[in-house]
């Protein structure tokens, strides 16, 4: 199953015009809160009617502004999971599913569907007697009694505590794999999109900036603003000096880089878990200004040496036992050029 999107929505002063498509896989919107994300979904699944645009699932179009199309939320046949999973709280989980159902002669089908969501035995259950794992396990069973086309997930863990996420999310990813059709995951949480999806978008203000395999989007995330949403936090304001060489404003450093500085290019960002002790390009004398003990690893900010007036300094992310061996007034730091991310305005 495809899915094309391309609509546009205004809000007071904030305008939604985003465009992608999707076809058997796990994409993710990630991006800051109130960038677009769950408005996007708003309007795929017709809770929302964009002011112009088109969005057509597998050939059937939803909505379409100039042939004056927009289909009922009913009649769409998409699955949209809800971040607080609007479960009735006087129904039973059998009663939840059913209520859903929209099709009553295939009642026939629901022990199948317990049984695949693991809920045998609650079926007499109410919403309040659930943990928070089971009841989203009755709210997706209320939704795939359906056999929606697309599964949208709006932020599928945020009322979950820690452990009980990494347990759904593993029970998630089972899922839209089974589904077998296109899956779309609302989010803002970048491990949990780098763990679940197979491509990833990333928005910003109402716009997609950045669109591509996950791996690729991590390595890659092209504006300062991905780079920020894919965890990046050692990112400086740059110049450039040569088609391989820019100087780091905020670090009052120069440094070299692995591919061509283009004219676009407007900040520059390095991950905590790359510098190094012993590279030899891009060394860099530094003064610690702070040590953060982690469970398994040592986080040191590090401000370059003679850089008083420098703004934010350099974090990173090393080994304990290399850092007692290493530990002094100061300390060397290598920026690997291949590691360094080149960035644009968003």
């Amino acid at each position: 199953m495809s899915i094309e999107v391309k609509i546009k929505k205004k809000l007071g002063d904030f305008l939604l015009d985003i465009a992608f498509s999707a076809e058997n896989e796990i994409l993710a919107l990630l991006g800051a809160s109130g960038c677009g994300k769950s408005m996007t979904l708003k309007c795929i699944a017709g809770i929302e009617r964009p002011d112009e645009g088109e969005i057509v699932l597998d050939g059937r179009v939803l909505f379409d502004s100039e042939k004056r199309v927009d289909l009922k939320p009913q009649k769409r046949k998409v699955g949209y999971l809800f971040q607080q999973y609007a479960l009735f709280p006087n129904m039973t989980v059998e009663q939840n599913i059913l209520a859903g159902m929209r099709d009553k002669k295939k009642k026939g089908i629901l022990p199948d569907v317990i049984r695949s969501m693991h809920l045998e035995g609650m079926e007499q259950k109410r919403p309040h007697q659930l943990s928070g794992g089971q009841q989203q396990r009755v709210a997706l069973a209320r939704i795939l009694v359906n056999e929606p086309e697309v599964l949208m997930l709006d932020e599928p863990f945020s009322a979950l505590d820690s452990h009980l996420r990494f347990r759904m999310e593993q029970e998630v990813q089972d899922l839209a794999r089974q589904f077998g059709k296109t899956v779309l995951l609302v989010s803002h949480d970048r491990e949990e999109v780098f763990r679940l999806s197979d491509r990833i978008a990333i928005l910003n203000d109402g716009h997609m900036e950045t669109i591509g395999e996950y791996h690729q989007v991590f390595q890659n995330p092209v504006t300062r603003n991905g780079a920020i949403l894919t965890g990046c936090k050692n990112l400086t304001a740059v110049e450039r000096r040569g088609p391989r060489r820019i100087y780091a404003v905020d670090w009052g450093v120069e440094l070299t880089v692995a591919s061509d500085v283009g004219e676009d290019v407007k900040s520059a960002g390095i991950r905590t878990h790359v510098l190094t002790h012993d590279g030899t390009e891009n060394r860099i004398l530094c003064d610690i200004e702070s040590e953060i003990e982690n469970p398994f690893s040592m986080t040191v900010m590090l401000r370059p040496h003679g850089c008083e007036s420098c703004g934010e300094g350099i974090g990173w992310r090393v080994e304990k036992e290399l850092w007692q061996s290493i530990r002094g007034d100061t300390v060397e730091v290598c920026l690997p050029p291949e590691s360094i991310l080149l960035l644009k305005e968003s």
